[in-house]
């Protein structure tokens, strides 16, 4: 199957936090999205493996994603080298995506940084045609996507570029809110972390707001680049 937008995240629910809404907006234009995540986030101290598994498998249905994929990196440990590279690659050649979004190139988690250059590093790397890959018994063609984006997550980057998703952010929060061990509930007996607060998810919102009104809009959701970001002319900008 290709797809026009492959997404990537270190943990379930990167990808619903970082660019749910914008995955949400695209899926509605008709784009088919898919979604790898890189580890199980069984390291998490709210929910175990299995109940993240479920939830994930929620989210996705709830934005409407093609396929989601979890390649079960370990969770904190997991590394940029050469083993993970190939099986990025894989998911990469297997999917052959136009686009691919990718965790944030900093952030407060050290996965998300770990993630964010491991699948920037496999996307060039899948464009190579020495490197040889299999998937199922099949030998892959090589592919390079020609674009790669990176949402922002806990840390408030400045974005290079800002999608309008206004209409989308009701799809992103309920896929955010799928992850009903993560996130706040007033009657859960789980030690409390930093994004199991009122304020955190209040956070989501207020975020896209901010962002939104900042190019005249109602939300907004934004995200860095590799390289300049090229228009055909100055009336591509909003």
């Amino acid at each position: 199957m290709k797809l026009d937008i492959l997404a990537f995240g270190a943990h379930p629910d990167d990808v619903e936090l970082g660019c749910g809404a914008t995955i949400a907006k695209e899926i509605a234009n008709g784009k088919k999205v898919g979604i790898v995540d890189l580890t199980r986030g069984e390291l998490g101290t709210r929910g175990t493996a299995e109940t993240r598994d479920q939830e994930a498998r929620e989210a996705a249905k709830i934005l409407g994603v093609s396929v989601r994929e979890n390649l079960a990196f370990a969770d904190g440990f997991f590394v940029n080298d050469k083993t993970h590279q190939l099986e990025v690659i894989k998911m990469i050649r297997k999917y052959q995506p136009e686009v691919v979004l990718c965790n944030a190139i900093d952030d407060r988690h050290i996965d998300h940084g770990k993630g964010s250059q491991l699948v920037s590093d496999a996307c060039f790397l899948s464009g190579l045609l020495k490197i040889e890959t299999e998937f199922d018994g099949v030998k892959q063609e090589r592919w390079r996507p020609k674009q790669v984006y990176h949402y922002i997550q806990w840390k408030h980057l400045e974005p290079d570029f800002v999608v309008d998703v206004s209409g989308f952010i009701d799809i992103k929060m309920a896929s955010v809110l799928a992850y009903k061990t993560q996130f706040f509930d007033p009657k859960s007996n789980e030690p409390q972390t930093p994004i199991s607060s009122k304020n955190f998810t209040d956070s989501i919102h207020y975020r896209a707001r901010d962002l939104g009104r900042l190019i005249g809009v109602e939300h907004a959701e934004g995200f860095t680049v590799e390289r300049y970001v090229a228009v055909d002319n100055l009336f591509d900008l909003k």
